[in-house]
């Protein structure tokens, strides 16, 4: 997802750690802005009335215990009766959704109508921040990013936000350390097929680094028909930290290859196998759990409404996958494309945590999933927070939200 906005940010006054509510985005309905009556929640937040309907026992499972087993949610719930925990505690106050996003103009306001729609004690809106204080706490319960890839500080005010007790959707620390050269090698690991795969050193470098004597433990030349002996020809040139189709190239020489590798600068690219597909899939995945698996076409960039396009195995095996991949990145708003050879399906790229969600690229059958399903998540999310780490390091930021 790119956002081409130059449009000057404006700064705004003070006021509770948010900026004023004037000002939102014209296609945001109404309902963004009007906060439902506070409604009582329970400290163990157990399943409101006013839950969506299709929140099913499997889902509020996974709220509890991270797992689908429903057996190891009643467990934990009657070791804390047990414990003497209790089992009610009142508390009044209105749980917050913070929605960060760019020009999107078609998912924001539909998500947040959805949310606010279900009355169940929750808004969404549009996050609003200003100059934030380390030490100041998030007004949202759960925070949306969609867009902290390209607003850099936004990501660093999300990771001060989670630090601070909220959810963030996708976790900013996984999101600032991934890229497609561990997302080869994390799928191997998994036993996800994928395509075979190489790093590259970058073409160029900042000012300082002086070739001669900064790269020291870089061999060179490099070997590159040693490269396509070993990913075959063609192969896929492309950015290891990219997306959106952004500085991909079709690679069917060595000639070509080294020919485009010599255009991109500071880029750190990888050089893949290119799949010749039979069939083409592209994987919503919500919640981790929740897979739309759907057509596409990759040469026309569309998605095609045929529900049926799979078989029970090879569609079982790719719902399998993707959520053994998003389970192991943590990501609970993810795309995920799988191209499929002799039956196999290879994880092409999978590591999308802002994926496309507008209406006319989803088609609005999809994009009504879309929405729904974000809608459910957020506000189990709100009602059922996943716990905090009680000790403070990298293992346990990477970890949070799991």
């Amino acid at each position: 997802m790119t956002d081409k906005s130059d449009e000057p940010p404006r700064p705004a006054a003070k006021t509770g750690g948010l900026r004023p509510k004037k000002g939102l985005p014209a296609a945001a309905p109404t309902e963004a802005t009007a906060k439902p009556k506070a409604t009582t929640s329970k400290a163990t937040r157990a399943p409101s009335k006013a839950s969506p309907s299709d929140v099913s026992s499997s889902a509020r499972a996974i709220a509890r215990t991270g797992t689908g087993d429903a057996a190891a949610a009643g467990a934990v719930d009657a070791n804390l009766a047990a414990a003497g925990a209790p089992a009610v505690v009142e508390r009044t106050r209105t749980g917050r959704i913070g929605l960060f996003v760019g020009r999107e103009w078609s998912w924001p306001p539909a998500f947040i109508e959805a949310v606010n729609a279900r009355d169940a004690g929750v808004v969404a809106e549009f996050a609003k921040i200003g100059a934030p204080h380390f030490d100041e706490p998030c007004p949202y319960d759960v925070c949306i990013d969609r867009i902290s890839h390209e607003v850099p500080m936004y990501r660093s005010y999300l990771k001060q936000a989670a630090l601070q007790g909220s959810t963030v959707v996708n976790n900013p620390f996984m999101w600032s350390a991934d890229d497609k050269f561990f997302g080869a090698a994390l799928a191997h690991r998994l036993g996800v097929a994928s395509p075979k795969t190489v790093v590259l050193p970058n073409r160029s470098y900042v000012p300082g680094i002086v070739p001669t004597e900064s790269l020291r433990n870089l061999e060179y030349p490099l070997d590159w028909q040693g490269i396509v002996d070993y990913v075959g020809l063609p192969c896929v040139l492309k950015d290891a930290h990219g997306g959106g189709w952004k500085d991909v190239y079709i690679c069917r020489t060595v000639e070509e290859l080294i020919e485009n590798y010599n255009e991109t600068g500071l880029l750190t690219m990888v050089v893949q196998e290119f799949i010749e597909w039979e069939h083409f899939v592209r994987c919503l995945v919500i919640g981790r759990h929740e897979v739309l698996p759907m057509k596409y076409d990759p040469k026309a960039r569309k998605y095609i409404v045929e529900h049926a396009h799979l078989s029970p195995e090879l569609g079982a095996r790719i719902v399998g996958d993707a959520r053994k991949l998003c389970n192991a990145l943590g990501y609970d708003m993810n795309s995920m494309e799988f191209a499929i050879r002799g039956g196999v399906p290879y994880a092409i790229d999978f590591m999308n945590p802002a994926p496309d969600m507008d209406i006319n690229s989803l088609t609005p059958e999809y994009f009504k999933w879309a929405v729904e399903k974000m809608a459910d998540l957020a506000v189990r999310l709100v009602q059922h927070p996943r716990q905090l780490p009680r000790e403070v390091g990298w293992a346990s930021l990477f970890a949070m939200g799991r």
